[in-house]
């Protein structure tokens, strides 16, 4: 069998699964680096359920906390992002009902305005989807931005949000649906958006 290719997802997993090893052992530089290889990635996953930066920050710490005490536990049934960002997702609805807020919309992503047309159509574009996900309800809307935003699987998905493969599917269903009435709408169209 060759080794994993570096750079792809086998390899990352394997350097990853490496690293939470040497954690569960009390290897602190190992934890040093899986958490520099995954504040920004979680900090920007985060601030799609709050824009609160504090709370963003108490999640972030949370997960870690959990990644430090149970990294003994894990059995490598998924890959190791998939179960850190699952860590994430938990601390970040944990932490959102102790502030006593429901998760707000997600940020709209920063661009450079560069004058070009096709720029500001993209922004555009970002923004009008930006509001119809606001109207969607948290799992519809998290759903649909761990599988178009970040990539993952539905059995990626099912692992970070504890639901099944059918759970996912069935809420990017809706939530597309959803979207698809309401975007005309949100978008100056002629017609009313159902919701």
């Amino acid at each position: 069998m060759t080794p994993p290719q570096p750079g792809t997802k086998a390899a990352d997993n394997d350097r990853e699964l490496a690293l939470l090893r040497l954690v569960a052992q009390g290897d602190r530089q190992a934890f040093e680096t899986l958490y520099a290889d995954y504040y920004r990635r979680l900090g920007r996953f985060l601030a799609r359920l709050t824009q609160r930066q504090e709370l963003i920050e108490e999640a972030v710490n949370d997960t870690f906390w959990v990644v430090w005490q149970k990294s003994g536990e894990f059995r490598g049934d998924s890959l190791v992002s998939t179960w850190i960002m699952g860590i994430a997702y938990r601390c970040t609805l944990k932490t959102l009902r102790r502030a006593g807020g429901a998760a707000t919309e997600p940020l709209v992503e920063e661009y450079e305005d560069t004058g070009a047309p096709e720029v500001h159509a993209q922004q555009e574009l970002r923004d009008w989807v930006g509001k119809g996900l606001r109207h969607l309800p948290l799992e519809q809307r998290t759903t649909l931005e761990l599988a178009y935003y970040m990539g993952h699987s539905c059995e990626e998905i099912g692992e970070i949000m504890d639901c099944s493969v059918g759970t996912v599917k069935a809420r990017m269903f809706h939530a597309r649906v959803k979207l698809r009435n309401l975007l005309p709408a949100l978008g100056g169209m002629t017609g009313r958006a159902k919701a």
